[in-house]
């Protein structure tokens, strides 16, 4: 029993031997909360030996869904040995802003108040090696639930189409450069012809006074409306008032039109409009065109349609044309023998009748001049304006030969009864659109008042109707005249 007893004494004085003298005690016991040491007892341990600093690896930790690099790390710890570590100040005791903090990739559900007070062992690999560490868990642990991810195949760049571009900017050149030539042409024409029948010695120089759109003498001969309308204005000669001549060139400035042009082709035309003065020209309607315009002018211009129509050819009028007039005596007065042999005869007609379009005179003209003369013409190019010069004198021939005509009494009493016919139809279609329109004007007006009686409360339609009965009363009654007896 006493041997037993001494036994016990010796192996209690040999442990407590033992832990006075080993160092890890007094600093593991520092980092458990509510065990901290006493300041004497560190003192006294510090004078006697010096302390070592040993790491201690931290407990094991559990997340609920741990990533591979997360699970690959804490395999590698594993299975190293715990390393030792160097002996530091014993007076510095580590803090816990000298490690790192874990990453999130490795510990998504860290809670650093659960485990407060523990060091932290910093990461023996740089970051860099995160793949190939991945790499080798993923060989190592054939079971795991990861799948080998395939490399994105990266985008091959193209090389790019420009074609739209070029093809929308050569249009845009093609076009800008057939403005300024297009221009260019419908300038050429309309001067060419100014400068053949518009200067000294021509024929509208020798036929009228005032040339141009001005006054003075330097005034210019054309007036330029568009790219490719031009004007002309003469006065100053018997029986008219004045001329205007209209060049309608080809639109050679616009690309489009250009190119419609050559599927749909078309001619340069010039439109002569002379106004007749009142007292100078008789009840004549008369008018020669190709077969082709003829039928159209006689469907669409209203005199022609009212008061003319289409004569069986003569002999002495080309078959290409035909001759529309209120009567047979006026087309053979007026288409004489000086202008058959100079424009309407079969052979002038071959050589000069390409640019013949029509003519038309009329005393019944729907515009604001009643008495007019109109020529059409086709142009030829700048170099051959000399083509038409047969075809610009019947202008001046005509003012002349219309100024001077006269009607025979038996047709002027067949045209006036057709003109005060007319007048009677435009007198009896003016009143009827006079009624129409009064009866528009009641009807909306009537309209108006159902509607605004239809917006008006009881009372006041029950105002309304006994104003109206009122009224009605009141016209009814017989009328009383007063008189005044002495």
């Amino acid at each position: 029993m006493a041997k037993l007893t001494s036994l016990l004494i010796f192996f209690s004085l040999l442990s407590l031997l033992l832990l006075s003298l080993s160092p890890s005690y007094v600093l593991a016991d520092s980092h458990f909360e509510g065990f901290e040491p006493e300041l004497d007892d560190l003192e006294d341990d510090d004078l006697s030996l010096p302390l070592t600093d040993l790491p201690l690896r931290p407990p094991p930790l559990t997340q609920s869904e741990p990533e591979l690099t997360g699970i690959s790390s804490l395999d590698q710890d594993s299975d190293k040995p715990d390393p030792v570590g160097e002996p530091s100040d014993p007076q510095s005791p580590p803090s816990v802003s000298d490690y790192t903090k874990p990453s999130p990739t490795s510990f998504n559900y860290w809670d650093e108040d659960e485990f407060e007070g523990l060091p932290i062992e910093q990461p023996q690999e740089p970051v860099q090696q995160s793949s190939k560490s991945t790499e080798d868990s993923a060989s190592t642990n054939p079971n795991s639930d990861s799948k080998p991810t395939s490399p994105i195949p990266k985008p091959t760049n193209a090389p790019k189409s420009y074609t739209v571009e070029i093809i929308c900017g050569s249009f845009l050149v093609i076009f800008v450069i057939n403005y300024f030539t297009g221009k260019r042409e419908n300038e050429n024409i309309a001067l060419s012809w100014a400068a053949k029948f518009g200067t000294k010695d021509s024929i509208f120089e020798k036929n009228f006074s005032l040339l141009g759109v001005g006054e003075g003498e330097d005034s210019p001969l054309l007036l330029k409306e568009g790219q490719n309308v031009f004007k002309f204005y003469a006065s100053g000669r018997r029986y008219c008032q004045g001329l205007l001549a209209t060049m309608e060139l080809k639109s050679r400035h616009d690309l489009i039109s250009r190119l419609y042009n050559m599927v749909v082709p078309c001619k340069d035309e010039i439109s002569f409009e002379v106004y007749m003065n009142d007292d100078a020209m008789d009840h004549i309607i008369f008018a020669v065109a190709k077969k082709k315009a003829a039928k159209g002018m006689q469907k669409d211009l209203r005199d022609l349609q009212r008061f003319a129509g289409i004569l069986a050819p003569p002999r002495w009028v080309p078959e290409e044309l035909s001759v529309i007039s209120e009567s047979k005596e006026v087309a053979a007065d007026l288409i004489t023998e000086a202008v058959l042999d100079q424009v309407f005869g079969e052979k002038s007609f071959e050589k000069f009748g390409k640019y013949f379009i029509s003519m038309h005179f009329s005393d019944q003209h729907s515009g604001m001049h009643k008495k007019m003369l109109l020529f059409k013409f086709a142009l030829p190019d700048a170099n051959n304006m000399a083509d038409i010069s047969r075809l610009v004198a019947l202008v001046p021939y005509y003012i002349d030969t219309v100024g001077r005509y006269k009607l025979s009494s038996q047709a002027r009493s067949k045209t006036e009864a057709a003109r005060s016919k007319a007048a009677q139809e435009a007198h009896r279609e003016l009143q009827n659109a006079r009624q129409e329109a009064l009866q528009k004007r009641k009807a909306e007006k009537k309209k108006l008042m159902e509607e605004a009686e239809a917006k008006l409360s009881a009372e006041a339609l029950r105002r309304k109707e006994a104003k109206d009965r009122a009224k009605q009363m009141k016209k009814a009654m017989p009328k009383i005249k007063m008189s005044r007896t002495r």
